[in-house]
């Protein structure tokens, strides 16, 4: 069954469900991989959306070799690509030496990265987000290169406008996202250097059951936590949408590469999805702090100009969210520190 808006289902029962959603292609999908030769190799795929994004690549493009490379330090993961036909492979993408063993596949996904805990650990930090998307560029002069990297690169913005559209220079807080900001400029460079086709994936916020804003805020809800409205607007979108888009990038590459946002083409205030979450669940949320004029948001006008709206809105994803937490189905405890103003995560 292709994915469109009507056929989304009320709920989603079970993880099982969720995957099978996730990696149910659209036929805009479908068409755009069609028209780009080669096999896709995603680098960093046993994240927390590497799985969806290969299995969705795989089922849309059943005949096309999908190969997921990473550590693979959750053999389960491994375990659950192969299931879906994807070719594994282990490497270290910190070793030189080891990603120059890689298949010279035409098409590349990058998703390697380090958010959670960067403060922890800067020079890691760095190394995973400025220097290992050097020693890929280098080694992929060829490929189409999708990168995936993050709206938090741009300055804070008026949450009365539209949000950062692609022109706005980079400036942010802290360096988690200045290392972002290094990882763009890295395949940049060399993008220049080799002629490599390439797009920088500006994603905000996906969501999933399991995770995401919606998450956080229905799960503050259900405990009776306080939701600090400082950072009081966000952009999110569907985990399958995102991933889709990532993909048809790849029908959509520059040379030089070139940023684009994704994200949902709403600017979206916490305290009102807080109060639908919350009235959904039968609670009313425990609001904190004043709605500061400024947040990280994104205009996604070009991304809806190449790929259309998401196909998955924000009532559904609201919907979905509520029914998810409210029968305590798992969660990955991974909060997306959406609240974060200073950049340190």
């Amino acid at each position: 069954m292709l994915l469109t808006r009507d056929t989304l289902p009320k709920t989603i029962p079970d993880i099982a469900a969720l995957d099978e959603l996730l990696c149910r292609p659209s036929q805009a999908l479908i068409d755009d991989l069609a028209s780009v030769d080669g096999d896709i190799m995603i680098l960093g795929v046993a994240g927390k959306m590497g799985p969806t994004l290969a299995g969705l690549a795989k089922a849309a493009a059943p005949d096309r070799r999908v190969i997921g490379v990473a550590r693979f330090s959750d053999a389960s993961v491994k375990a659950w690509l192969e299931s879906r036909g994807i070719e594994t492979l282990s490497c270290d993408l910190l070793d030189e030496a080891a990603i120059r063993t890689l298949p010279k596949v035409q098409n590349i996904i990058f998703m390697a990265g380090r958010k959670f805990g960067a403060e922890g650990d800067l020079s890691l930090t760095w190394a995973m987000n400025a220097h290992v998307p050097a020693l890929v560029a280098q080694a992929f002069p060829n490929s189409r290169i999708v990168a995936f990297s993050t709206g938090c690169v741009y300055p804070f913005v008026p949450v009365d406008g539209k949000g950062a559209d692609e022109s706005l220079s980079p400036d942010p807080p802290g360096e988690y996202a200045q290392s972002c900001v290094g990882r763009e400029r890295m395949f940049e460079y060399f993008s220049r250097k080799f002629s490599t086709r390439g797009r920088l994936f500006r994603l905000n916020y996906a969501i999933d059951m399991r995770y995401g804003v919606l998450h956080d805020i229905a799960s503050k809800i259900l405990q009776g936590k306080p939701i600090d409205v400082s950072l009081g607007h966000v952009n999110f979108i569907w985990q399958g949408d995102a991933a889709a888009q990532a993909l048809r990038c790849l029908a959509h590459c520059d040379t030089p590469t070139s940023p684009i946002n994704v994200s949902g083409h709403e600017i979206l205030a916490v305290r009102d999805l807080a109060a639908d979450l919350g009235a959904r669940l039968g609670r009313d949320p425990v609001i904190v702090g004043t709605e500061q004029p400024t947040a990280w948001l994104t205009d996604t006008s070009l991304a809806v100009k190449l790929f259309g709206l998401p196909i998955v809105d924000t009532g559904q994803l609201v919907a979905w969210t509520a029914d998810w937490v409210a029968r305590a189905m798992p969660s990955l405890g991974k909060p997306t520190k959406y609240e974060v103003r200073d950049g340190r995560y």
